[in-house]
């Protein structure tokens, strides 16, 4: 048992649209006996899409929580059960109006370990083909073309803050400069 937390007792505290609050009582190796505060997630999916110029489509929306327009590559939230490789072409199409020919798996990524069970997983699209946005019926966002490499240099100098952004733009970057 060493390193493992055994749930000893598990409370849902909320039901909400997007999260489910829960309050658990954890054993931990030594036999003590915690409390862990923890939200379930579906998860989600990102999605860098890139064009024959070397563009990457962001999407600049409010961010609530953070109160600020963020620069983001497109995203969205898994339904309960939803495949992510479906939830991602979805989103691709809502947020840019963009299908594609070629869409490959870059792995997925734990944003937020300590408290939280959202997994997201992370995509690559190329070969673009335009069409009209999708947007959801709250959904209010700007899409823009940002060159790759403009785009790695604003992760590195912080202009872009999104964890799932800094890590599927560098993934992506990498990936192509080892052809």
């Amino acid at each position: 048992m060493h390193l493992q937390e055994k749930t000893v007792s598990s409370e849902q505290m909320f039901d909400g649209k997007v999260v489910k609050l829960f309050l658990d009582h954890a054993e931990l190796e030594d036999g003590a006996v915690v409390t862990r505060e923890m939200i379930k997630h579906p998860g989600g999916v990102c999605v860098v899409p890139l064009d024959e110029n070397g563009n990457v489509l962001f999407v600049k929306q409010f961010r609530y929580p953070h109160q600020q327009v963020m620069t983001e590559i497109p995203a969205g939230k898994l339904e309960w059960g939803e495949s992510h490789h479906e939830c991602g072409l979805r989103e691709l199409k809502e947020e840019t109006g963009c299908t594609c020919d070629e869409y490959t798996y870059l792995g997925s990524l734990v944003p937020t370990p300590a408290y939280c069970g959202e997994v997201i997983h992370m995509y690559l699209a190329r070969g673009l083909h335009y069409g009209e946005q999708r947007l959801d019926e709250d959904e209010y966002l700007d899409v823009e073309k940002i060159p790759l490499d403009k785009a790695v240099e604003m992760i590195m100098n912080n202009e872009i803050p999104d964890a799932k952004t800094q890590i599927a733009i560098l993934k992506t970057k990498l990936l192509l400069d080892k052809g």
